[in-house]
């Protein structure tokens, strides 16, 4: 029998409930070498079946997508308002990103890091020039880059800053959010993230966001290496800090020689209506974390930017990747940063991102409590009396694809390369529904 979590979406689709016989005949096409067309209701029941239940999915199931739309097995057409959180920033499938990758693939894909290839060298100087770094360290996921990061920030706290053996420190702060792997988790104020995964990494601390007096206090530590932040929360609730909060951060972390790493995995690549979102106050990191975007959602690619006293804290053997810096990511990251400039993404982000909350601020505030965001990063909070989840299944209903977080808190990220008519479509497709409760 279907498990209860499949039979809850089906009903969410008006789907009947589904049995034996349909279970059979799932697992019968999926052991077909040609697969057959299935209804939204097989493929949830397929993945229920055979996959580890580490997600809870909006029941939708997409078969295809081109720009700020996705297609379902049925062939209803959807507005994406999530982009694979924030990683087709360039709308799906980009012709200019497929190419690349089809004629690298047909070339070289992977040599390991055993071996120079002649993508590598090509890719990092493009991107160490575009963002004004001296060095980059290519791996592939976005914790990946988060984990790298921190180390290097222990290496050049013992090397550099003279910290005690064993002893360095680094902060983050509350409700952020980087990955789920343990150290990740370790850093995590929420309890569905490390709940029963300890013991937890040593030496992470946690301050309030958005609050330069705890970094002061924090930071003067001596045995501190880093400070860890998101410029602006994503998985929090799109949570946007006070005016002059980055350059805060800038000069307390200048002042106490502690290195400011930008976790810009989600923000970056001009989500939030510039390259990167610490660009709104034009301060740099000591080190930048990139991601998601930076492939334009075609291959897993991930970078971390730093001068060269930083990165050359790290010596051979002491990190890698045998996927890192490889060439079809290399190749498939350079085009995905052309269409990003050649395209104006940034600019659209930020002119649509201000179209859409100017739309969405015009809903009765006994519905939605607040409207925030930069760019085409933005969020709503439902009042207490509504339910997100319903308020997006009932989206879902109407055309356009977003999902809650933190309970009371809808996200809307379309890809950057919507127009102002989608977006006012988009503005009046969500108006709509609300006001439908």
């Amino acid at each position: 029998m279907l498990t209860s979590r499949v039979v809850r979406l089906c009903s969410h689709l008006g789907v009947r409930s589904v049995g034996t016989q349909e279970v059979r005949s799932v697992n019968a096409a999926a052991s077909r070498e040609k697969q057959t067309d299935l209804t939204t209701a097989e493929v949830m029941a397929r993945e229920d079946k055979f996959g580890a239940h580490n997600y809870h999915p909006i029941p939708v199931a997409i078969s295809r997508a081109k720009g700020v739309f996705m297609w379902d097995v049925e062939g209803k057409r959807y507005y994406d308002f999530l982009s694979a959180y924030s990683a087709v920033n360039q709308g799906h499938c980009h012709p200019k990103i497929l190419q690349a990758l089809s004629q690298q693939a047909s070339t070289l894909t992977l040599t390991s890091r055993a071996f120079y290839n002649d993508i590598l060298g090509e890719y990092e100087q493009f991107v160490t020039s575009l963002l004004g770094y001296d060095k980059l360290l290519p791996m592939n996921t976005g914790v990946e880059g988060g984990e790298t990061a921190c180390k290097l920030a222990r290496k050049w706290g013992y090397l550099v800053k003279g910290i005690p053996k064993d002893q360095a420190k680094i902060i983050f702060v509350r409700n952020n959010f980087w990955g789920r792997t343990l150290s990740a988790v370790s850093s995590s104020t929420d309890p569905t993230a490390y709940s029963g995964f300890g013991p937890f990494m040593p030496g992470f601390s946690l301050i309030p966001y958005d609050d330069l007096q705890a970094l002061e206090a924090a930071a003067s530590d001596p045995t501190v290496a880093a400070f860890m932040v998101e410029p602006i929360q994503g998985e929090a609730g799109v949570v946007v800090p006070a005016t002059g909060y980055l350059k805060g951060i800038r000069d307390i972390c200048t002042r106490h020689n502690v290195l400011w790493i930008a976790d810009e995995v989600q923000t970056g690549l001009a989500r939030t209506g510039k390259r990167l979102a610490v660009d709104h106050e034009e301060v740099k990191p000591d080190i930048l974390v990139l991601g998601k975007a930076l492939s334009g959602g075609v291959y897993p690619v991930s970078a971390v930017l730093a001068d060269d006293e930083v990165m050359l804290c790290i010596k051979p053997g002491e990190h890698g990747s045998t996927y890192g810096g490889n060439p079809l990511a290399c190749r498939v990251a350079m085009a995905a940063l052309q269409v990003m400039e050649e395209e104006n993404l940034a600019e659209n982000a930020e002119k649509m991102g201000q179209i859409l909350r100017d739309e969405l601020s015009k809903l009765p505030q006994d519905v939605i409590s607040l409207v925030r965001g930069k760019g085409l990063l933005n969020a709503i909070v439902i009042k207490q009396k509504f339910d997100a989840w319903e308020v997006c299944l009932r989206l879902k209903e109407n055309g356009l694809l977003a999902k809650p977080t933190h309970g009371d808190i809808i996200r809307f990220a379309p890809p950057l390369c919507i127009t102002e008519e989608q977006i006012r479509e988009c503005a009046e497709i969500v108006q709509n529904t609300i006001m439908s409760f």
